[in-house]
């Protein structure tokens, strides 16, 4: 009887045993399982939050494609194309140079008439700054103000007829930017427009957009006879990255006046976007290239014309005490001028050295 008890004893301190070994394993394994768990977790996290960045951005990009202004962009070049009779490398050029002739050239103009403005109401405050002058310093005997009540009615009163004057002349400065609200819109609209008449967006099994992709592959010219494919050789591209590079040193060379901090920084940004434009154009299809080279062909004709007094008269542009007489032959003597010191850097090394 005592054996069969002790027996019952031991096999019941087996279970206990064998029992709390696996219920320990039990917690063990299951707080691993949690940790696993929370890692997935927050990995899924991670990669549902770039989904979304992702779907984000091709939502906003299929927003665009499909908007109004896009369309009408894209029935606009085809009824180019098509009432000129013209292939579509040369429907492309015609139309950039008719839309900029439309929207971005008389916003030039008329943001050159407001920069004349400002610089010809520029002139006539000397002679009210001298004016206030005189009248703070007798305020400030009448009235007995001190030195800083006499400075803050002073400038206040400055402040006052730099905006009677702009009002007067109807030339706020933030009007000289407005070009850029003409810009930017029409070269993005262009350009979507053309990449969905290349991809044949935004719904592809129409007749119309197949038959104008496929007269897209046939519509170049020269080394692209192939619109919808990007330009191997990189003349395009390298091309658009000469000539945006030729409008910021265009604008630097004919500037008469020493260049602010912010207008050398943004110079410098420009030039970097200018560079950084040719890879971006070397990914694209070729008739966005042949667009973006029109556009910008457009913009630095137009900035050498606009040099021009004759011109400037003509358009209704006043006369400046800082506009050039002769600004192409001054222009051409400063690039000669810059091509010769890049001639005469390396003879004057070994000069310096000794």
């Amino acid at each position: 009887m005592s054996l069969l008890l002790g027996a019952c004893r031991r096999s019941q301190i087996t279970t206990i045993c064998k029992y709390g070994y696996l219920r320990a394993g039990a917690t063990n394994l299951s707080w691993h399982e949690r940790r696993h768990a929370s890692t997935e977790a927050a990995a899924a996290a991670t990669a549902a939050s770039q989904l979304a960045s992702a779907g984000g951005l091709v939502g906003f990009w299929q927003t665009l494609s499909n908007s109004t202004p896009v369309a009408y962009m894209q029935d606009a070049l085809t009824q180019i194309h098509d009432y000129s009779g013209l292939p579509w490398w040369a429907a492309i050029v015609l139309s950039t140079f008719l839309f900029r002739s439309v929207v971005t050239l008389p916003l030039t103009i008329y943001q050159h008439k407001i920069t004349a403005r400002i610089e010809q109401i520029a002139l006539e405050m000397p002679a009210i700054v001298e004016e206030l002058k005189r009248e703070a310093a007798m305020a400030k005997q009448k009235f007995k103000w001190s030195d800083k009540q006499t400075q803050i009615v002073y400038r206040r009163s400055i402040k006052k007829q730099w905006q009677n004057l702009i009002v007067r002349d109807n030339c706020h400065p933030m009007k000289t930017v407005i070009v850029l609200w003409g810009q930017i819109p029409l070269w993005i609209f262009q350009s979507v427009a053309l990449r969905n008449l290349v991809y044949m967006l935004p719904d592809p099994t129409t007749l119309k957009a197949q038959i104008i992709a496929t007269e897209l592959t046939i519509g170049g010219i020269g080394w692209i006879p192939n619109l919808t494919v990007v330009d191997s050789s990189y003349i395009l591209p390298v091309t658009l990255g000469l000539i945006n590079l030729a409008i910021v040193e265009l604008q630097t060379m004919t500037r008469t006046r020493a260049p602010t901090r912010l207008q050398s920084i943004a110079n410098n940004c420009f030039r970097g976007l200018s560079v950084l434009m040719v890879p971006v154009a070397c990914t694209v299809p070729s008739a966005l290239c042949v667009y973006w080279v029109a556009s910008s062909s457009f913009g630095l004709a137009q900035n050498l014309l606009l040099l021009s007094p004759e011109m400037r008269r003509a358009v209704g542009i006043p006369k400046t005490p800082t506009e050039l007489e002769q600004p192409y032959d001054q222009l051409w003597l400063k690039i000669q001028k810059r091509a010769r010191l890049l001639d005469e850097a390396p003879d004057d090394k070994p000069a310096t050295k000794v």
